[in-house]
């Protein structure tokens, strides 16, 4: 735990506004779901960019802000750990892992991770943003998605980048996918 932990009282109000930011989010989800049959781009890209918008138009009232920071606390501290756990035990083929891991993947994961942290250590020095942290999420493009993410941050006890690793992993993922399509539709036909 940090120092600066806050001692919260769980008042009725609170309640509500962690239950409106709740359905805030699950709203801007649908919103999300609805512009993928129009734009065809994911659901959660499409989502994020709404979230986007909508807090550089300040859109977003203080009370919703707070109530999401407040869910985002939640699940940072309770939900976290189950679901690496979860995850580790479940979903990790743990046969197929262990026949990865020779010399020629272990090099090539080495130095993509290690570029990927370098070149975000030295562009935020160069544009006077935290190298450490810019480097870490940096870092979160290497990693599985939102579940990559997370793990990294918790092992850099660095979870309060996660909203900025997860924008950072869901939009460089769908620019690197939409770009990779754009180029293989301008290559002839085989």
């Amino acid at each position: 735990m940090s120092g600066q932990e806050v001692q919260i009282e769980f008042d009725s109000q609170t309640i509500n506004q962690v239950i409106a930011a709740g359905m805030c989010a699950i709203t801007l989800y649908l919103c999300g779901v609805l512009l993928h049959a129009v734009f065809g781009l994911p659901g959660p890209v499409c989502m994020l960019f709404l979230a986007v918008v909508l807090k550089l138009l300040n859109a977003v009232p203080k009370k919703l802000e707070v109530g999401a920071h407040l869910l985002f606390k939640f699940f940072t501290t309770c939900v976290t750990y189950p679901l690496l756990f979860a995850n580790s035990i479940a979903v990790t083929h743990w046969t197929e892992l262990t026949a990865a891991l020779h010399i020629g993947n272990v090099l090539t994961i080495f130095t993509t991770v290690l570029v990927l942290v370098m070149t975000g250590f030295v562009v935020a020095r160069k544009l006077g943003m935290y190298p450490i942290e810019a480097a870490i999420v940096n870092g979160c493009h290497s990693g599985l998605g939102g579940t990559g993410d997370i793990v990294i941050l918790t092992a850099a006890n660095r979870m309060q980048l996660l909203p900025f690793a997860q924008i950072s992993t869901r939009i460089g993922g769908a620019l690197t996918v939409m770009g990779a399509l754009l180029v293989l539709a301008s290559l002839p036909p085989v």
